[in-house]
């Protein structure tokens, strides 16, 4: 028994070891809020629609446009689309990512792979049947088309380079990518640029995926820039 008991004690210090390894200890990373308690990963999928859905708002100044902070109730009814009360209780809460009710299109976003590409193709087909059995005749809502943007992150003089692209390659399905290029001191940013793409590193992610949050708000200027941010951000605008 008391082997037995040794036995199960190892193991688990060893599995709690092992988790350990895994994962960044995500709640005292430098840089974070010291009262965060998000997943040190969450911060690329946060700022990455919050970038998306801003810069479609500002490529379509001339439209009313929800983001996915808005339920389908309301933009049924504030976008004047149709009587809000033909929304089922199971669907009227939910919040597709981009809602445009003058181009009548939305938009779900997702990460730029085969499983989250059918979860929103799926998610799509879900708000437009919704949506388009609350709305008036002439108000059916479609998916998206002919989206997309880059945009790069600059930590620091030839530091780390981000880079955050997305496109639309079918309906209503904005996918997103997050990639990487090595230090190099003294390049331009687009020197930088014409550099390898490659996966954004784990421990960069952990390190400055709040950090990328924060500094793309405040090149929108939708946030105060973070103290301890020393680098640009190049939007859109200044990729092109």
């Amino acid at each position: 028994m008391r082997s037995t008991l040794g036995l199960a004690g190892f193991l688990l210090v060893l599995v709690a070891a092992l988790g350990a390894q895994a994962e960044p200890p995500s709640f005292t990373l430098p840089g974070r809020n010291p009262d965060s308690r998000e997943p040190w990963g969450a911060f690329l999928g946060k700022a990455a629609h919050e970038a998306i859905g801003i810069e479609y708002t500002l490529q379509h100044p001339s439209s009313v446009v929800f983001l996915n902070t808005v339920s389908l109730s309301t933009i049924v009814k504030e976008g004047r689309l149709g009587d809000p009360e033909r929304l089922s209780e199971f669907v009227r809460l939910l919040r597709p990512d981009i809602t445009d009710t003058r181009l009548l299109v939305l938009f779900e976003i997702k990460p730029n792979n085969e499983e989250s590409r059918r979860e929103g193709r799926g998610l799509v087909g879900r708000y437009l049947a919704a949506l388009n059995a609350a709305v008036e005749p002439d108000k059916k809502l479609v998916g998206g088309t002919d989206f997309e943007g880059s945009l790069f992150l600059e930590f620091e003089n030839g530091g780390a380079l981000w880079h955050l692209s997305w496109r639309t390659p079918e309906p209503g399905v904005t996918l997103y990518r997050w990639n990487y290029r090595r230090k190099k001191p003294n390049a331009s940013w687009k020197e930088r640029a014409a550099q390898k793409a490659e996966e954004l590193p784990r421990e960069e992610i952990a390190l400055r995926g709040e950090l990328a949050e924060q500094a793309i708000q405040a090149a929108y200027g939708r946030g105060e820039w973070p103290s301890v941010f020393q680098g640009q951000v190049y939007l859109p605008v200044d990729c092109r």
